[in-house]
């Protein structure tokens, strides 16, 4: 789900900044990037790693879809949703200016989302190893 919602950030960024020249555009991808980097450090790969001890905890074979992040996240999830909307939409806020902030949280979505990949994978590892 991070990662599916964080290529989709990254492509709306992606088209907003396609009309932008150059030097332009090299700025507000780094600070796109950099923020990225910090949504990322201080914030949704500490939650990754929180969900993914709590699911590993989780006792029985049948986990619901959902169990990927506590539920008590879901209404954040939906204000998020809506906030995105807002700027989209509602807002004076040139495009390409928003692209730093979908940059910024898209790419921390999906950097974030690679702890569960990771997780995925070693837990594949351990099984399979003699």
């Amino acid at each position: 789900m991070w990662s599916g919602v964080g290529l989709i950030l990254g492509n709306l960024a992606y088209g907003w900044l396609l009309p932008v020249e150059f030097p332009q555009v090299l700025w507000m991808t780094l600070a796109g990037v950099l923020l990225a980097s910090a949504i990322y450090y201080f914030g949704f790969s500490k939650l990754a790693k929180k969900n993914i001890r709590r699911i590993t905890d989780m006792a029985g074979d049948k986990i619901c879809i959902f169990a990927f992040q506590e539920w008590t996240s879901y209404p954040l999830v939906v204000v998020m949703i809506g906030l995105g909307i807002s700027l989209r939409n509602n807002l004076p806020i040139p495009k390409p200016y928003l692209a730093i902030l979908y940059i910024g949280i898209g790419g921390g979505l999906f950097l974030s989302s690679l702890h569960y990949y990771l997780h995925l994978l070693r837990s594949k590892r351990r099984v399979s190893t003699p």
